[in-house]
C-alpha cells in the first residue's frame, strides 16, 4: 500500500540553481550523487590513512590483503560474465558482485568479537579498502558518460586546488569544503561519476599532526558517525526497494541476479581465500598473527557482502527498472 508514497520519495524534483548553473534532479540522484560522494570522502580519508602508516604502509604488510583484494575482484567479475554471457546489456553489470561493504563485512566481523583475531579484523579492511579503491578505478573508467571537456577541464582545477592546499599543509577544513564543493559541481556536469569528486578532496586532505591531531583523521572521526548512521541508510532505503509481487524462485534463477548470488557468495569466497592461500604458500606474504586457515576462510565469506557498494554500481550500470530490480534482489538474496 505504500509503494506510491515511496516511490514518490524517490523521485521527487529538487533543483538548486546560482545564476546560469541550474542542477535539477530527482531526490534519488541527489542522494547517489551527493551524499555518495561523503561517503566516498570517508573512503578516500581511510585509504589515505590506511596507504601512509596502516596495514598498507609497506609492502611486507600490504602484499596479503591486496592479492586477496585482487582475487576477490577479478573471480565474481569473471563469474557474473560467464553467467551473461552473450547479453551485451547485461554484462555493464560485470562490476556488481566484485565490491566488499566494509561496513557490513566490518560490522559482523565486530560481534564476533574475540573470536577473530586482531590481525584478521585489521586483514579485512585493508583488502575491503583495496577492494573500494578497484572499485573507485572501474566507476571512472567504465561507467563514465558521455564527457563534456570543459566541465572536466574546470574539475581538473578543483582537484589542482585541492593539491596546492595539501602542499601548503592547510588546516582549515572551509577551503577543502569550498574546492570540494566546485570540483564536484563539475564532475558532475562533466560526465564523470561526481562521488569521485569525494574520493579526490579525501586524498588531498594532510595526515600532518600538530598538537597531536590531523585535519584528515579529525575529518575521519567526525564523518565516520554521520556515514554509518545517516547516509548508508538513507542510499539504503532509496536504492533496496524490491517488491516482493509476484516473486518467485524463478525470478532469483534470472542471469542477471543469478549471476550477483553466484558472483559474491560463491567467486568471493573463492577469489579472496584462494589468492591468500596461494599468496602464503609460495612464500609471497605471512598468515595473519593468530589466524588459521579456517579463520581466514571465515573472513573470506564476510567479504561476499556487497551491500552498499554492489547497490551503487547497480545504479549506474542500469537506468531501467526492470533491471535494477534485479540487482537489488540478487544483491540482498546474497
Amino acid at each position: 500500500p505504500l509503494e506510491e508514497l515511496y516511490d514518490g520519495f524517490r523521485e521527487l524534483p529538487v533543483q538548486v540553481r546560482v545564476g546560469e548553473l541550474d542542477i535539477a534532479k530527482p531526490l534519488l540522484l541527489w542522494i547517489n550523487d551527493g551524499l555518495m560522494a561523503v561517503f566516498f570522502l570517508l573512503v578516500g580519508l581511510e585509504i589515505k590513512r590506511e596507504a601512509i602508516e596502516g596495514a598498507l604502509a609497506s609492502p611486507k604488510k600490504a602484499a596479503l590483503p591486496v592479492i586477496a583484494a585482487f582475487g576477490g575482484f577479478v573471480t565474481p567479475a569473471a563469474i557474473f560474465t560467464a553467467v551473461n554471457w552473450g547479453d551485451a546489456h547485461a554484462l555493464r553489470g560485470w562490476a556488481i558482485p566484485a565490491a566488499t561493504d566494509i561496513a557490513f563485512a566490518l560490522g559482523v566481523c565486530a560481534m564476533l568479537g574475540r573470536k577473530v583475531p586482531a590481525s584478521l579484523k585489521t586483514f579485512l579492511l585493508a583488502l575491503a579498502i583495496i577492494d573500494d579503491l578497484m572499485a573507485i578505478i572501474v566507476i571512472a573508467i567504465f561507467y563514465t558518460a558521455d564527457l563534456s571537456v570543459l566541465a572536466l577541464a574546470l574539475g581538473g582545477l578543483g582537484v589542482a586546488a585541492l593539491v596546492v592546499l595539501n602542499l601548503l599543509d592547510v588546516r582549515k577544513p572551509a577551503f577543502y569544503l569550498i574546492a570540494g564543493l566546485f570540483t564536484w559541481v563539475c564532475v558532475l556536469e562533466s560526465g564523470v561519476h561526481a562521488t569521485l569528486a569525494g574520493v579526490a578532496v579525501g586524498f588531498a586532505m594532510p595526515l600532518t599532526r600538530h598538537d597531536g591531531h590531523s585535519l584528515l583523521e579529525d575529518t575521519e572521526h567526525a564523518l565516520k558517525p554521520w556515514v554509518n548512521f545517516a547516509i548508508v541508510p538513507i542510499f539504503a532505503f532509496a536504492n533496496a526497494g524490491v517488491s516482493l509481487h509476484g516473486l518467485t524462485l524463478s525470478k532469483l534463477a534470472a542471469p542477471i541476479p543469478l549471476g550477483i548470488i553466484a558472483g559474491l557468495f560463491i567467486g568471493k569466497q573463492i577469489g579472496v581465500f584462494g589468492a591468500s592461500l596461494l599468496a602464503i604458500r609460495l612464500g609471497l606474504a605471512a598468515m595473519p598473527e593468530g589466524a588459521t586457515t579456517a579463520k581466514l576462510y571465515a573472513i573470506a565469506i564476510l567479504t561476499g557482502i556487497g551491500f552498499t557498494m554492489s547497490l551503487f554500481i547497480g545504479t549506474l550500470a542500469f537506468d531501467d527498472e526492470v533491471v535494477l530490480k534485479q540487482v537489488r534482489l540478487g544483491v540482498l538474496a546474497a
